[in-house]
């Protein structure tokens, strides 16, 4: 018996626990739907954006679309531009490349030339002064100097076309800046 009134007891405790607690609640959803209607109510009562501010943020928006498009073609058109330039940039660095490496092989054979010349002299001087001349030693050194002259000509020659080059390549600059600004023009 003891049991059945404890269990009892224990089930009204709960039942009137769960009870309260569900009209705590009940109060606490009113009040939020409540906080939600003055919420829309306020919204609703906002003016909305009217259909000419639409219509004109619709313009801007298609304005900066327009001017996005036409940076982009600027920019692709200057990109090929920045492309071809580094084409040509490239050629003459590849030109001036090759212009140096005949300009050290030049300078080499004119180095090995003079040294060969100024052997031959030294030969030459040795002879004199031991008074024997030797027809030998006369061939090698006229060989020596016409190779020294050989490799001055081949040195001069380098150095001009260096020249030539950059003049050509100065005049072809020249002439597609100005056909350049007569298109622009």
């Amino acid at each position: 018996m003891f049991g059945k009134l404890v269990t009892r007891s224990v089930e009204e405790d709960y039942t009137g626990f769960i009870m309260s607690d569900i009209s705590e609640l009940e109060t606490r959803i009113t009040a939020a739907l409540e906080r939600i209607n003055a919420g829309l109510e306020k919204w609703a009562d906002q003016p909305s954006a009217g259909s000419g501010e639409i219509d004109q943020l619709s313009r801007q928006l298609d304005d900066e679309r327009t001017a996005n498009e036409q940076l982009s073609e600027r920019l692709s058109a200057l990109k090929a531009q920045m492309s071809e330039k580094l084409g040509s940039v490239e050629n003459v660095v590849a030109q001036l490349q090759e212009q140096l490496a005949q300009a050290e092989a030049t300078a080499a054979a004119l180095k090995q030339s003079n040294q060969d010349l100024r052997n031959s002299n030294d030969a030459l001087r040795a002879a004199a002064t031991s008074g024997v001349v030797e027809v030998g030693l006369i061939n090698d050194a006229m060989g020596a100097e016409l190779s020294a002259l050989k490799a001055t000509q081949q040195a001069d020659r380098a150095e001009l076309d260096a020249v030539l080059s950059e003049i050509t390549s100065m005049t072809a600059s020249q002439a597609d800046s100005a056909s350049e600004e007569d298109a622009h023009a």
